[in-house]
């Protein structure tokens, strides 16, 4: 999947530009910048290999992913340790380094906001099922339409405005500490933006969590739980919620995949320095290089989150074990 990943990224970035009519002096000026003469690019493109075949370009590319690459196109050969994804055009620093940075950012934002989403979507869910029809299901469910109507761009402004600005309880945003430094801090800085984005899925997981219980609560075997005499906590936490995890679980699979490639309005609505305010500089600026690291590092975590999920079907659901 993520060699597939890989050559559609590569193929948007350098052979959708010749379809369009580039040529390979067009994609090595974004390397040696708009002040370079025209011979100056010309040999930069034959430098950097953009005369050769895309299949040849394709193999030094994911060679350099792997094994790292030699880049020429200034003063001097300069070597990229693997994974290589370039040099970014306006710094002209290595890619890595600079996702890696920004890393730790991304992935406090997508587990402390995933820790509250799932406790609070999956509890409001099953206590919606347990009492359907009652004014705690109605005004949870109303909570939960406005949670995913919403837009996280609005979410976060009122509430910046509401619990930084009015109240000053939360620390506003462009904040944030390293985990090491300061671990009280570091909760303190991403309250805000970890009960925001949470908000946003915890309205779905508490839906799907609620028409997944009140399905599986009218099987047999929920039935035969009762009629054996266990206990109605049981019943409900053990064979009720447990039969309906399978699709919160692939869900949630795809979301926390999805935000540590990114949560590219969260952290643009916060100015968090993470990969998603990464990815909107880089798209900004277009510098290249930064686009496609940033891709190809949320395709991985998309795909390795889909295996982990894969993996903890049959722990969550015995009946997965029996096919």
């Amino acid at each position: 999947m993520l060699s597939i990943v890989s050559i559609i990224t590569f193929a948007i970035f350098f052979l959708v530009p010749r379809l369009a009519g580039a040529t390979s002096e067009d994609l090595a000026a974004r390397y040696v910048g708009r002040t370079a003469s025209a011979e100056q690019v010309k040999v930069a493109a034959e430098k950097l290999g953009f005369n050769d075949p895309l299949v040849v370009q394709y193999g030094r590319f994911a060679k350099g992913i792997v094994a790292g690459a030699d880049y020429d196109y200034g003063p001097g050969v300069e070597h990229c340790p693997a994974p290589c994804f370039g040099y970014s055009f306006l710094t002209r620093l290595p890619v890595w380094p600079d996702l890696l940075d920004r890393l730790p950012v991304t992935v406090s934002l997508a587990i402390g906001a995933a820790v509250i989403w799932v406790i609070a979507g999956v509890a409001t869910g099953v206590l919606s099922a347990l009492r359907r029809g009652s004014f705690f299901d109605r005004a949870a469910m109303g909570i939960a339409l406005a949670g995913v109507s919403l837009p996280i761009f609005f979410t976060g402004i009122v509430s910046l405005v509401v619990f930084s600005y009015g109240l000053h309880i939360t620390a506003p945003g462009n904040t944030y500490t390293p985990f090491l430094d300061n671990p009280a801090t570091w909760a303190y800085n991403l309250l805000l933006p970890w009960i925001t984005l949470a908000f946003l899925y915890a309205a779905g997981y508490a839906r799907l969590t609620r028409a997944g219980m009140l399905e599986t609560m009218g099987e047999d075997y929920i039935r035969t739980a009762r009629a054996k005499g266990l206990p109605e906590r049981v019943v409900v936490a053990k064979h009720g919620l447990r039969g309906a995890l399978t699709p919160i679980l692939t869900i949630f699979g795809l979301d926390l995949g999805l935000l540590l490639g990114g949560a590219v309005l969260t952290e643009s609505t916060y100015s968090l320095p993470g990969m998603g305010k990464y990815a909107i500089d880089a798209i900004s600026h277009q510098d290249l290089p930064q686009v496609m690291g940033v891709t190809l590092v949320a395709a991985f975590f998309v795909v390795f989150a889909n295996l982990v999920v894969d993996l903890l079907y049959a722990v969550v659901d015995p009946r997965v074990r029996l096919v």
